[in-house]
């Protein structure tokens, strides 16, 4: 039989497993938000992020005076120990919990106050050195420390979501190097439109992967201001003077990075547009890998049916009835991604424009869904560059075979012969099923031997 142990608060007694690292608040928030199954512990970088905050905040009210040195050292210790993930399975709260962060604050608090009381050789639950309120909680909120953690794990969470879809668009510039001179049709509306090369096409790819690297650069940085030390609505009301300048001192000396109180605590306290601006740039990043897989998927369609003018990596068989179909798995994966992580965004922005007051009680719904979708991404942005983009190969000759079908040499032509009579040559081509090439090649208007030539100064046109 299961050991058991009581613990009571306003509400009455409960009974926990005796060696249960969390306490009554813990418990009736398991009762109460049995909803996503995602408990805190899902992300690492959150639960980094909640110890963090009680490191500081500890070291803080020792240096002010308001917190025993020996009781603050314990309280360090044990949030050590919560940052390696050493007691996850005690960070059992609902991601999607409906208390506005409360009880995702005192599962914490009261997992660092057992582990205190574990160390020592006290009774779990008894809280006779430590208190999850009295000294874990000591100068804070839920309501500050719950969006400074969040923000500093979505902060530590960027660092290597940017580093992934950086190496994606190094990926992508080293094909565009790779095939600079590979003569293709591009195409505009799915029609036949200029000769280019696929090194010009991927180059595109490359750019706009590598400025939605900066543009979350620059974002990232928006998470340094930070809005601990406001406590309940932002007045700093219950905590003690020279606790936040202390606390966030000992932010940017435990983490090496310029975190800093917000310029105004009633906005930081209020307001998340920054998680909102945050999330809109983490769809627009998808929606461009988004295009750059579709894009993949087309060019590679066939082999005998389709376009074929890229060879994607064989990853799997593509079917369990068609013997030796492959299919464009890793770009189609990555459209999936995209559309997760547009229905996130749409979460984040309700949730975001639901504050009330002078707080917003949905900040874990938008760090849920902000963290889901920097990790989507990221895994994202690996898996396309290791599994599709580093053994994409160019189909040279049906490339090449494409473009001499096609109209696309005609606007080379307009300025020495005119649009009107290049305009005859195309339909004239169209009529008689021939090519643009052969046509205009028939009637002298173009050498054999200019046509390659011809191309590639066409595809090499600088605006």
């Amino acid at each position: 039989m299961t050991e058991i142990r009581v613990e009571a608060d306003g509400l009455g007694a409960v009974e926990l497993p005796a060696d249960a690292l969390y306490g009554v608040n813990t418990w009736r928030a398991l009762q109460n938000f049995p909803l996503s199954g995602r408990p805190i512990s899902s992300y690492p970088d959150f639960v980094w992020a909640l110890a963090t905050v009680k490191q500081a905040a500890g070291k803080a009210n020792a240096d002010i005076g308001v917190l025993s040195a020996d009781r603050a050292a314990a309280i360090v210790a044990a949030c050590e120990e919560l940052k390696k993930g050493k007691h996850d399975r005690h960070l059992l709260v609902d991601m999607l919990e409906g208390s506005g962060g409360t009880s995702t604050n005192m599962n914490v608090n009261e997992v660092i106050a057992n582990v205190v009381a574990s160390r020592r050789g006290d009774a779990l639950g008894a809280y006779v050195f430590v208190h999850p309120n009295d000294h874990v909680n000591l100068g804070q909120s839920t309501n500050d420390v719950i969006p400074t953690a969040m923000k500093l794990a979505v902060h530590r969470a960027l660092a290597g979501m940017l580093s992934s879809i950086d190496k994606l668009a190094a990926a992508l510039s080293e094909k565009e190097r790779a095939y600079a001179s590979v003569l293709r049709l591009g195409r505009t509306c799915l029609q036949d439109a200029q000769p280019m090369t696929l090194g010009q096409a991927i180059g595109g790819y490359a750019a706009v992967t590598r400025r939605h690297v900066e543009q979350l650069g620059i974002l990232r940085n928006q998470f340094l201001h930070l809005p601990l030390g406001g406590t309940a609505i932002g007045t700093g009301f219950g905590s003690s003077p020279g606790y936040r300048n202390a606390a966030m001192q000992h932010l940017r000396t435990m983490t090496g990075e310029e975190f800093i109180a917000v310029a105004n605590a009633f906005d930081g306290m209020q307001n998340m547009d920054t998680c909102a601006r945050l999330s809109a740039e983490l769809r627009n990043t998808a929606n461009s890998l988004w295009k750059i897989a579709n894009d993949l998927v087309v060019l590679s369609s066939g082999p005998a049916g389709g376009i074929q003018e890229v060879v994607l990596p064989s990853v799997q068989q593509g079917s369990s009835i068609m013997p030796g179909k492959v299919n464009p798995v890793i770009p189609m994966a990555v459209c999936q991604v995209a559309f997760a992580i547009t229905g996130n965004d749409a979460a984040i922005a309700m949730a975001c424009q639901q504050g009330l007051l002078e707080i917003n009680h949905y900040e874990l719904l938008v760090c849920d869904r902000l963290l889901d979708s920097i990790e989507l991404l990221s895994r994202a942005a690996d898996m396309f560059a290791s599994r599709c983009i580093d053994g994409l190969v160019a189909n040279e000759a049906s490339s090449f075979d494409h473009l001499l079908a096609s109209s696309a040499l005609a606007t080379a032509l307009v300025p020495d012969l005119g649009y009107a009579i290049v305009s005859g040559i195309v339909r004239d081509a169209i009529a008689q099923k021939r090519t643009f090439v052969d046509v205009a090649t028939e009637r002298g208007l173009l050498g054999e031997g200019e046509i390659v030539s011809v191309l590639a100064k066409a595809a090499d046109c600088r605006v």
